[in-house]
């Protein structure tokens, strides 16, 4: 059998959500996601229906909330990075480094490159969206630093995935911002129907 042979065999689909069922992940993250997503699952509710529910609240930008918690870490950061990619015209210009850094570790996800992107945000001088968006990917697989093997607490990727996404979010005009969630969604969606 060639590489190629290999290559062209249909794959498992990859998992893209942390638990089986939002009620789950209201109890793994008790001490967080409570706090910071009011609307509770209801018993037996899939994740797609509990995130269209969230999406149709008066506080829809908890649906941002529950994806950035819901998702594993490295599928929720590259989530985010498309929401600032596709607000790119709302991020500082020193913030290109960052984002271009971000999307070389999506590429080829080297602890390296995890290492450094994280001490770039942990020195920024300023927490812009792509610096809380550096600090999710720090966080997102295991130690945050070279001589830190211990993996950070579960909820500190999802805070900064959410801090990201949400703060990008505000930069954009009041009347634009609905847009933006909207598409912001969408894509959410996507990663719960690949679950």
């Amino acid at each position: 059998m060639t590489a190629k042979d290999v290559s062209e065999k249909t794959q498992p689909p990859q998992r893209s959500l942390r638990v089986d069922s939002p009620a789950e992940l209201f109890v793994l993250d008790r001490d967080y996601l409570p706090g910071l997503v009011k609307l509770r699952p209801l018993p037996g509710e899939e994740g797609l229906a509990f995130l269209r529910r969230l999406r149709g609240s008066t506080t829809p930008e908890e649906a941002v909330t529950f994806t950035a918690f819901a998702s594993l870490p490295n599928v929720a950061v590259g989530w985010a990075y498309e929401c600032l990619r596709m607000m790119a015209d709302h991020l500082n210009p020193t913030e290109r480094q960052m984002m271009e850094n971000i999307a070389v570790w999506l590429a080829t996800p080297t602890t390296r490159m995890r290492h450094q992107i994280m001490m770039d945000a942990l020195w920024a001088p300023v927490r812009h969206p792509s610096v809380f968006l550096g600090l999710a990917v720090g966080w997102s697989t295991g130690g945050p630093a070279p001589n830190d093997p211990e993996r950070p607490p579960a909820h500190k990727a999802p805070v900064a995935i959410n801090s990201a996404v949400l703060s990008c979010l505000a930069r954009a005009q009041l009347s634009q911002r609905s847009v933006y969630l909207a598409r912001f969604l969408d894509m959410a969606e996507a990663l719960f129907r690949a679950y």
